[in-house]
């Protein structure tokens, strides 16, 4: 799915909510900063795998598509902290039953493959 979808106020709902979480990195990083405001580093401290520049880009897309909110901090060194908005909430709220239902489903596969 490209980035206009995310953008786009012709598509149905679903493709809109899908479009913003799109990405290998995106739904984990709306389930981390529930527990408060979060900085770059701890960030990818709980996500090990997540290069720096996947980070910073998987962010600015949610902070454009108003999942999380970017503050800067006029200190040296510059402080910059990331904090879901109302609407990345809200997001991370509905994903919840479709995280449950993943499993689910991965079990049916596996029953599906060793019956056949």
């Amino acid at each position: 799915m490209t980035r206009l979808k995310a953008q786009d106020t012709n598509v149905c709902g679903v493709t809109a909510a899908i479009a913003v979480i799109d990405g290998k990195w995106k739904t984990s990083l709306l389930w981390l900063p529930e527990s408060g405001p979060h900085r770059p580093g701890e960030l990818r401290r709980r996500i090990p795998e997540i290069s720096e520049k996947v980070l910073t880009q998987a962010l600015r897309e949610m902070e454009t598509d108003g999942l999380v909110h970017r503050e800067v901090h006029d200190v040296l060194p510059p402080k910059t902290v990331y904090s879901l908005t109302g609407s990345g909430r809200e997001l991370s709220a509905l994903l919840g039953p479709l995280s449950d239902w993943g499993p689910r489903r991965l079990d049916r596969m596996k029953e599906a493959r060793t019956s056949s």
